[in-house]
């Protein structure tokens, strides 16, 4: 059965609300406190489904007694968790790597705890102390993977084919997230990636936003869309306005509705819909009330953009209209 508007999970990422992970010396209770407040305020949100985003917690390093009182948090408020993203930890980072892969792994045990069905990881790594003091952190360069070293590359390779064979062994996707000079920077190195992994339970988390929003050059985001794609099986998503002018090499961005950025989500979606996409969704935003933005993005794709009934797949009006000649 095809997902339509009505139930495709769309889950709030939970990067609006801080840190939340527990602290040893917080007073009894105060993490069963602040962890139904925040979930109530997303399901107050509107949400069915909230993103474990390991800003919030780090749930690799969540003891069995944590991991039960979240999981029965969630059950109270009526909130289900879909997905789980671990994010900055990289596991090819030059000190902290091995230490990262081990968090990974845990992480995934946590995600079958939690009756998570996929997790997305990164290459991506904390701000750098520059970073964190701009507005936004993006326009301030940070760490940049060696991309012509096949000895590093293979090492990705080798630790993500490790976190997915462990994957399989639990029923747990993987979903690698697309982030700027990483590995996974552009659309032609993330394919590749997935495709030295070579394992069907590993594959791609399309957040193009975090390359839309780069103040230099990119590639066109429908390229990303068409080679990506066929690889999703997760998606965050996020938008951008993006001001340039070539010729004087500038370019501006900030965060935007889904629907007033640069990234057409209408046309990114029947693209998604033609290649047979049905991976959980995840709602991000940077700036102001994030969780807000969240909401009003999550019910423009339930009310405009997701198919309101079942349709076969790969037959959307846009790849007709391409088909046809219609559409140039």
């Amino acid at each position: 059965m095809m997902l339509t508007a009505d139930d495709w999970p769309i889950a709030a990422s939970l990067l609006p609300l801080g840190n939340a992970h527990p602290d040893a010396h917080a007073a009894p209770g105060a993490v069963a406190a602040r962890w139904a407040h925040d979930l109530e305020t997303v399901w107050e949100a509107g949400f069915d489904d909230v993103d474990l985003t390991d800003s919030w917690a780090r749930f690799g390093d969540l003891s069995p007694g944590e991991l039960a009182l979240l999981q029965a948090t969630l059950g109270e408020i009526g909130l289900g968790a879909p997905s789980l993203s671990a994010i900055r930890r990289s596991i090819i980072d030059e000190v902290h790597g091995a230490d990262h892969l081990a968090y990974a792994h845990r992480t995934i045990d946590a995600a079958v705890e939690l009756g998570v069905g996929v997790v997305s990881f990164g290459l991506h790594r904390a701000l750098t102390p520059l970073q964190a003091q701009q507005l936004w952190f993006w326009t301030v360069e940070g760490h940049r993977d060696p991309i012509d070293d096949p000895d590093v590359w293979n090492l990705a390779v080798t630790r993500f084919r490790e976190l997915g064979r462990h994957a399989a062994d639990v029923g747990v996707l993987v979903s690698l997230e697309m982030y700027e000079h990483t590995f996974l920077g552009t659309s032609a190195s993330s394919v590749r990636l997935v495709e030295d992994i070579g394992l069907d339970v590993v594959g791609l988390n399309p957040d193009i936003g975090n390359l839309v929003r780069l103040h230099e050059p990119i590639e066109d985001w429908r390229d990303m869309m068409r080679a990506t794609l066929p690889y999703a099986n997760f998606w965050h998503v996020k938008n951008y306005t993006r001001d340039e002018n070539r010729a004087a090499g500038f370019v501006s961005t900030a965060p935007s509705y889904l629907e007033s950025g640069v990234i057409d989500y209408r046309t990114a979606f029947a693209m998604a819909l033609d290649v047979g996409f049905q991976g959980v969704i995840c709602t991000e935003h940077y700036g102001g009330d994030g969780l807000s933005m969240s909401a009003a993005n999550r019910d423009y794709l339930r009310q405009r953009i997701l198919p309101r009934g079942e349709r076969p797949l790969g037959t959307s009006r846009v790849r007709q209209q391409y088909s046809d000649g219609a559409v140039r």
